[in-house]
This record gives structure tokens, sequence and C-alpha cells, in this order.
């Protein structure tokens, strides 16, 4: 008697005859028993009749198939598996029936199988599918330490969607679908071990794809394409081997220089070693894919071995720097403070494995974690706008992270937020995590709330590819997807690479005093290049002589190197890019430009500015203050701020230069005072005076872009573009100034030093809205004195000033090169005007702060006629026309003579020195007061260089005067803590008594910038003023 019972045997008898009867005739069956009885006619299938032997010869067949189903022909295990299944003789018959007449294309079995499919089957066999192209990766083998990993999600088990083990040979039927990979085979029929097999393989080995969040179609249809493959990617042996060779560059440098530097904090890669290879596949991927520039930013974490082995730069030069031996400077060089030698950045040009060429730029950074994410983004735009790079095909953007900052740092959500802002993005980053599983002592459950650190780049719909750095193949793989992901679709991709850091946060640091479980799995772990290698040899591609020999080779490299580092001396530094040829470092003098635009050229640039087009629907307040910009041109007389700083982009423009203004709302202007871009006030279309200066102008020349609501990120990519090209002026503006401490880390750790540590120069121009209007703590203070206090500047050493070249300019020499920074605190628009196009008009770079006004854009007195924009001096002796520094008073002895030594006036009992906008209350104040004559006022447009031979000029002036600072902010904040010691070298150099304590009038010292009430303010102001005017004011608070 057959396990199953006798019913069903007899029952099915007669199909059992007629489908071997059919596969007799159809297929290529074993030979059948000679005793076999003839086939009963399709006709009568569905009868019930019994007949000895034929039950006897079923049952015969069952027991042979139960006990060994290869013993039997196909056709019989196909029928008795679907008899196991519970496939009904019915739906076999009528199958049967369909196969004889032709009407099907499939298997009789199969489709019999199918007939019993249920659509609830059905459904769940889809979601079980997307459960492993949804989560799959909580159950992909990534941790080489295999101590972190997920729970596997229930879904991906065949029982929580219904299946049985005996299911798991059961053909079900899954259709074709509108979806690549494997839905899209033309294998609509398959078993249910066949599908769990190759969705397995593909979510749940060593790679763990996530991408069923990106809301595109063709994007995820894309990587299906490519990952639910039927075969898996093989490499060739010359691809291994290449594989092989990079990945023990990677280690042996390591193993290098902690034999050689055993006490030296060097930030080694050891734990993620694969990175090289895939860092470099990544490379030579994106270079066949037509990209020839790349610009990396990297933390500290492998950075030397980046250095060494991706940029290639010179081994014998890093083994050098590990002496930290001063460098030697050439004449006329400068060497600035230098940096230690896992911040610096290089660049290289190097050709791929395919012969291509690529220029490599790794950015110099601080240790500030993922700080320097969106220099490079704005640095790689800057490349693209100036090579024309519209599709953005051409340069690439690295971005390499590691796991505790990736999720902790809130820049690197501000870094994604520009993949696609029109004026940011650099048309993709490929992000790579170097994901060490403990961020210094962290351990991931106390750093982040979510499963992946990686998980914030979904929000932005970017595709993570998470990897067990172990394994070199898969590394590879991934990053050569990435590569062809940013080149297909343009956007950002992220890759995780899932590895451990064998020491400590360096080298001398020891792990298991936080993580002792970590440290004694990775104390017992071989690294991925021995587990790569004894793969190889296991696998029979290589030999242990092969394998060795890759070794022997590189290991003399290391030693040759080693050994030309004692040695070393280091070529004369190319310490700007080529495009920067013929600008000076700080060590060598450059010549004084003059700033003014002749005055033909001024009227015209303004006229084309200030003409709007006929075919325009402007708002009629817009049209009006066009039309008053207009009238400031055509009159001469009373040009504004905006009108001022309009002219400077104008002008620099038509010479041409490239401008670039950005921050947030600066299109209109926190103030409303710029209407840069105007709007079309019935189809919404934009128009932009100043891309319209003369006819042919490059589209984008002129470059005005509201930012996203960050200060960090868009300051450090505007940092970045600035950094590219020295023909063009870039700006940032603050909404208000005192935001601009949302941005001190590129402040403090890249703009004030960036030159005298990395030896890389920036024009960039950050303008920062400043001044006392009573509207409280928050929006009244760009917090003057912390620029000041970051001047590298000798308050107690007078420069050396040539009187000889008074007149040129030229008498100052180096002073202002050899500054870090320029910060400025202007009074009129036509100074701006100057100061704006001096960034330009000099043969070095510095970067300039602005102690931008709000209250000055509308003030009536803040005006400037047009001759002080043109190249005619307006003062005897003067050649040429700058920036003033100081503006001298505009009251006794006119005109002012601007000579080094002026006519006296001894008369003035009282020079108040002060700097921006409280010069036109002590000015209106003093007329008012009738103290002209008695209180001479001086302005000190420039704070930083500080102008020490005007200020003696000025000193010189006035004789008999007692001098008195005065300024709006408290006296522990804006410039008084910085003019105060320079004062005192001033008065020293001109042979009088110094003061000690300068005389100050201005508000106590405070806690908070400002008051919040403005009857208070009101008073502040008024005492402040009142004191400063005051002959017999003492200058004590």
């Amino acid at each position: 008697m057959s396990r199953r019972g006798m019913s069903p045997a007899l029952r099915l008898w007669p199909i059992a005859k007629s489908v071997a009867s059919l596969a007799s005739a159809r297929c290529t069956p074993a030979a059948w028993n000679p005793a076999e009885p003839k086939p009963v006619p399709l006709a009568k299938l569905k009868d019930s009749f019994n007949e000895g032997t034929s039950i006897t010869y079923l049952e015969e067949l069952e027991e042979r198939y139960h006990k060994d189903p290869a013993s039997v022909d196909r056709s019989w295990q196909a029928f008795f598996r679907n008899l196991d299944h519970g496939v009904t003789g019915e739906a076999m018959a009528e199958s049967f029936d369909a196969f004889e007449k032709g009407k099907l294309a499939m298997s009789p079995f199969t489709a019999a199988a199918i007939s019993n499919q249920t659509v609830q089957e059905s459904m769940r066999l889809l979601l079980m599918i997307r459960a492993y192209q949804v989560l799959g990766h909580f159950a992909a083998d990534l941790d080489p330490l295999r101590i972190s990993g997920h729970t596997h999600p229930p879904e991906l088990d065949p029982a929580f969607w219904g299946f049985k083990d005996t299911d798991l040979d059961r053909e079900f039927f899954v259709g074709n679908w509108n979806q690549s990979g494997f839905l899209a085979e033309g294998r609509p029929t398959r078993t249910l071990r066949e599908m769990l097999t190759r969705l397995r393989e593909t979510y749940c080995s060593h790679i763990g794809y996530e991408y069923m969040h990106i809301p595109e179609r063709d994007k995820c249809n894309w990587i299906r394409e490519r990952i639910e493959t039927i075969d898996p990617v093989q490499f060739t042996k010359q691809q291994k081997l290449h594989m092989l060779d990079r990945l023990s560059w990677s280690d042996m440098f390591e193993t290098f220089l902690a034999n050689k530097y055993t006490a030296a904090k060097r930030f080694g890669l050891e734990g993620a070693e694969s990175l090289i290879p895939g860092m470099k596949t990544v490379i030579d991927t994106a270079a066949d894919l037509g990209v020839q520039s790349v610009v990396i930013g990297m933390p500290h974490r492998g950075r030397l071995n980046v250095l060494a082995n991706v940029v290639r730069k010179p081994m014998s030069q890093i083994f050098s720097e590990f002496a930290g031996k001063e460098p030697i400077a050439h004449e006329g060089e400068y060497t600035g403070s230098g940096d230690v030698k896992y911040h610096l950045g290089t660049s290289f040009n190097r050709p791929t494995v395919h012969g291509k060429m690529v220029h490599l730029s790794l950015v110099a950074n601080p240790s500030h974690l993922e700080a320097v994410n969106t220099v490079v983004l704005g640095k790689t735009r800057a490349k693209q706008y100036y090579s024309e790079d519209h599709e953005r095909g051409r340069h690439l953007a690295i971005l390499l992270h590691g796991d505790g900052a990736f999720s902790g740092q809130g820049i690197v959500y501000e870094t994604l937020d520009m993949s696609g802002l029109p004026d940011y993005t650099v048309g993709g980053t490929i992000h790579l995590v170097v994901n060490n599983q403990v961020a210094f002592t962290t351990d991931p459950k106390d750093s982040r709330s979510s499963p992946y650190c990686t998980d914030v780049a979904k929000s932005l719909n970017c595709p993570i590819f998470h990897v067990n750095a172990d394994d070199v193949e898969s590394v590879v793989r991934v990053c050569q997807l990435a590569a062809e992901w940013r080149q297909a679709w343009k956007s950002d991709v992220v890759v995780d690479l899932v590895c451990y850091r064998k020491h400590g946060h360096n080298e001398i640091d020891e792990p298991m005093f936080t993580q002792p479980l970590m440290y004694k799995k990775i104390k017992a772990h071989k690294h991925s290049a021995q587990l790569y290698a004894e793969r190889l040899i296991a696998e029979g591609t290589f030999t242990k002589e092969e394998v060795q020999q890759v070794r022997d080779r590189i290991m003399q490299h290391l030693n040759a190197a080693f050994e030309g580092a004692k040695d070393y001396k280091p070529s004369k530094k190319d310490w700007l890019a080529s495009h920067w040829s013929g600008f000076m470092s700080p060590a060598q003098l450059s010549r004084i430009r003059n700033t003014g635009v002749p005055a033909e050229l001024l009227r015209s640039t303004g006229l084309a500015i200030t003409a709007l087009p006929e075919d325009f629907a402007f708002h009629r307040q817009i049209k009006k203050v066009y039309e008053t910009r207009r009238a400031m041109i055509e009159s001469g007389e009373g040009l504004d701020w905006a009108m001022a700083e309009a002219l400077a982009f104008a002008t620099l423009v038509s010479e041409g230069n490239h401008v670039r203004l950005s921050g947030q709302d600066v299109e209109r202007g926190t103030f409303s005072h710029r209407h840069a871009v105007l709007h079309d006030q019935t189809n919404g279309a934009k128009y932009v005076p100043l891309n319209h200066v003369f006819p042919g102008q490059k589209p984008n020349s002129f470059t005005v872009c509201n930012s996203s609501l960050s200060e960090f990120g868009v300051l450090g990519f505007e940092l970045g573009y600035s950094m590219e090209s020295p023909n063009s002026l870039v700006l940032w503006e603050a909404q208000f100034g005192d935001f601009a401490n949302g941005a001190q880390i590129i402040f403090d750790q890249f703009l004030s030093g960036g030159e005298a540590k990395w030896l890389r120069q920036s024009g960039l121009v950050c303008l920062l809205p400043h001044g006392y209007d009573g509207q409280g703590p928050e929006h009244s203070s760009a917090r003057l004195e912390r620029f000041l206090q970051m001047c590298d500047e000798n308050p107690y050493e007078m420069p050396h000033h040539d009187e000889a070249q008074w007149f040129s300019g030229g008498h100052l020499g180096t002073q202002i090169q050899r500054a870090n920074w320029q910060v400025v605190n202007c009074t009129t628009p036509a100074n701006y005007f100057h100061v704006l196009r001096r960034q330009v008009h000099r043969q070095f770079r510095k970067p300039l702060i602005v102690m931008a006004p709000k209250n000055l854009l509308r003030h009536p007195r803040c005006k400037s006629p047009l001759y002080e924009f043109d190249d005619q001096p307006d003062d005897a002796n003067i050649v040429g026309v700058r920036f003033k520094r100081v503006i001298m008073d505009d009251t006794g002895l006119t005109p002012k003579d601007r000579g080094p030594r002026p006519p006296a006036e001894p008369e003035i009992k009282r020079v108040v020195f002060c700097s921006g906008k409280v010069f036109y209350d002590l000015h209106d104040a003093r007329e008012k007061q009738g103290k002209v004559g008695e209180v001479a006022i001086v302005r000190v447009e420039q704070l930083a260089p500080f102008p020490f031979d005007l200020v003696c000029r000025e000193i010189r002036r006035y004789p008999n005067a007692q001098l008195l600072w005065c300024q709006e902010e408290p006296m522990n904040m804006g410039a008084y803590m910085h003019v105060q010691p320079r004062f005192d070298t001033c008065l020293r150099e001109e042979g009088k008594p110094m003061m000690g304590r300068m005389p100050y009038a201005g508000r106590p010292p405070m806690a908070a910038t400002a008051t919040g009430f403005g009857e208070v303010h009101g008073k502040e102001q008024a005492r402040l003023i009142a004191n400063a005017l005051d002959v017999n004011y003492s200058g004590a608070i």
C-alpha cells in the first residue's frame, strides 16, 4: 500500500498513464517497463476505475520516488511532486488536455501547479520578493567581526508568508512585470527554492543594498538590472591580480609605517585596507565614463594611505614628514605655520588602469570632522563652471566619512541638502563611509538612533550600498556601481564600508579600556589582505609563490622610498595651482593696483544694468527703484550702497572676471535693498540685470543665488569655490551678521588660518550686516571683535613705511600680504565699491570680512558722487584711486592733505576715531552742538591690517588733541580692545606719551551684545555720542 493511501492512486491512475504516454511521445524519457499497460484515452482521464496491475505499478513508482526521486523519470517526478503539493487530479487532467491540443506554451505539470496556486499565494510571493528588496540588507553578512549584526526581519522567512518546507520545490507563477531584474527575465514560473536562493544571494550576502526608498521607478530598475542578475559578477584573473596588488599596497604601507615610526600618530587604515582598491575603482570607472578631475575630501584616518596610494604623493616626502623638520624656505618663498601630516592635501595627475588621465585633488582640512565637505563641493562646482561642464560629467567630488561623524555632524545633512539645489549641485557626490563601528570610544548604540550610520542619506533618496570591507571583491563591485550611478543619474550615492579599527583612535591609544570585547575579536582577526590572498590560493587563481612575489615587489618600493626620505629635499613649492601663476606669496612684494574705473565705462555700465526690458511686468516699486538708480548714473550724484555694489560687480564682470554672490535671501537682500533678481509679476519669469552688462556676456558670469538656510555649509561651499580660480569675486552674505557664528568652524579653521597652514589663498568676501539700531541682542552685532582677535598682526610692532612711495601706495611694503585676512567697516558707498574691486585688482588673494551696514543702506547722508568711483584722483599728488583705509575729517583745513606730514591743525582739542555707522550719529551731533573746529572725527575704515601709517599721519595733523575711540558696541566687544594697543604703538612712533588705556566712549561691558529695550538703547546711544564729543570727558565709563 502507498504511504499516501490507496485512494489518490486509484483516482489518478488514468491520469498517470496519460502523463507517461505523453512524456514518451513528446519528451525523451528513460526506457519504460515492458509490462506497462496501454494509456487510457484523454477523454476518459477524469473517469475513476480500478485495475489491479495499474495500481501495483503506480504504487511501485511512488515508493521509488519517495526513496529516491532521481530513480524515476522526470515526468513522474513532476507528477508526484504536484501530487504532494496538493494539485488536484482535475487540474492536471485539464492541463494535459490543453497541452495535447497545443494550447500550452509551458509544461503541463507547471500549468497544473499554477492552476492550483491561489491569489493569496501570488500576493504573498510578490510581497516576499519585495521584502528582500526592502529589508534584505538587514540579513546581509556585513560585519567582519560579527558582533553587531541586525535582527533578521521576520518578513525574510518564507514561513512568515505561509509557505512550508514542502513548498520549496513547488513551482509558482510570479509573472513578468514592468520591473528590471529578478521579475523581468522572461521566466514567469520558478520554484520557491530558486527564488529564495536568488534573493538571498543578491540581498543577503556581503553586500546590503538600500534603494527601495527612492521614489523613481527608473532609478530602482537601474539598480535591480545590475544586482538581480542570473549569474554573479565574475572577475578575471587579471582583475583579481589588480585587486590583490592594490590591497597589498594598502596593507603593507600601514605595516611599514608601524614598524618604522612606532611611536608616531598616523591614524592608520588598518581594518579598512580595502578602501584603497575601492577608491581606485571609483576613480578608474569614473574616468572611463568621462570624468577628468576628482576633488577629494576626507578625515584624518587613512589619509596618509590615500595620499600615497590613491593620489600618489611621493612616499619619500611622506616619510620625510614624519621627522617633523621645519621646511627649507627658498628665496621669496612662504612656508607658513604648517600642519600635521594627516591634515595636508595635494594634487596629482595620474593614469588609470585603462590608460585615461585624471587629475586628483585632496583638499587639506582640519580635525573638525566633515567640515571639509562643502569646501570640496564648492571647489568642484567652480571647476565645472570654469570648464563649462554644464552636464557635470567631467568633474567629480568624492567625500570620505567616519561612521560616527556621518550620523552625528549636522554638516553632513547640509551637504546632502545641496545635492539638488540648482546653484550648488555638483551632479552627485560619491560618499565613502569608513564604518569603524565605533566613534572614538563611543559605541553605535550611544552615538545614533538609527540602524545605520548612513540613514541620514535616505532623506535625500540616495542609494546606499553596505559592504563587508573584508571582502575586497564586493568592495570593488559596489564602488564600481557607485561610480556608474553617479555618472548615469548625476546624484549622490553612499558606500558604507563596514570594517573595524585595528588600533584605538590613534596608534598610541588603548582601545581595550572601552571596547574590550570588540578588540579581543580584532586581535584574533585576520586582516583583509591575508584573507584575500588565502582565498585566491585556495581557489587556484594564484600560487603562494605568486602572491609572495607581489608583496616582495611592494616591499622593495617601500624600502627605496624610505632610504630616499633621508636625503629628501622638496623642490620649490608649487604653492598655488597652475592657474594662479603669477600670484604672489606673503613673502613676495606685490605692486599696488588702482581700483578706479574710467568715467565713461562707469556711465555705460551703470546705464546697462539699470535698463529694463519693455516686455517684462516689473513690480511697480522695483521699477521705481531702478528708475532712481538710473537717475543716479545720469546725474552723477547720490549713489547709494546698493548701486555702488552693483557697479563694482558690473565693472568686474566687464573686465572678464566671474562674480558669485551667495547666501540667505541675497537676491533681494535681507533689507530689501539689492534686488539683483527681478520677477515678472504675471508669469514669474526672472531677469538679472547684471547678466546683461555687455553684449555676448558669458552666461552666469554674474551669479547671485539664494542659499539654503545654512551658514556652515554654504560658507564652506563658497570658500571652496573661491579657491579654484583667482579671476573671480566670490562673496557670502549672512542674513544678519550674528548668524555668522553658525559657520564659526569655517572662519576659525579654514578662512583665518588656511594660507598659513596649507599654503592656499582665497579672496572670499564675507558680508556681515552689523550695526546698533535697537533691534535687540540677536540682530545688532556681527561679533567684530572675534574677527579682529583672529588677526595675526603684532599690535606692538610698527610696520616699515617708505615715505618715498607714499603717494603711489607702495610705501606699505608687504604689510597687507603678510596679514591672514582683512577686516573693514566702510562708511561710504564709494569706499565699499573700491574695497570690493581691490579684492581682484591685486597679485594676491586675502579673505575680506566686511561689517556690512543696515541703517546706512538708506541713510540720507550715506551717498557718494559718481566721480569718487572713477580713476581720476581728487587729492593733490595722489597717484590713482584706491580704497581709503582711513577717511579724514571733513572740517578744518580743506581740502585735507593726504601726504605723510600734513599741515598741523592745533586748535582741535579732541580727535574721535571711530568706524562704521556711528560716524553719522557723531557727525550730526557735532553740527547740532556747534563743535566743528573743536572736535575732529576720523573714520578707520580698515581695522585689520591696522593703518598705522595713516593714524600716525592724523596724530601729526592734530598735535594738541586728545585721542578717543568711540564705538556703539560694548567695551568688551567691537574694535576697542583691538585698536587700543595699536594706537599706543603709533604714539610711541611719534614720540608722544602713550595712553596706557585709550579714552573710550561706548557702551559698558555687557554679556549680551545689546539691550532688548528700545528706550534703553536710545539712552545708551545718546550717552556715548555725548561723551565722545565732550572735550572734558576723561574717557572713563
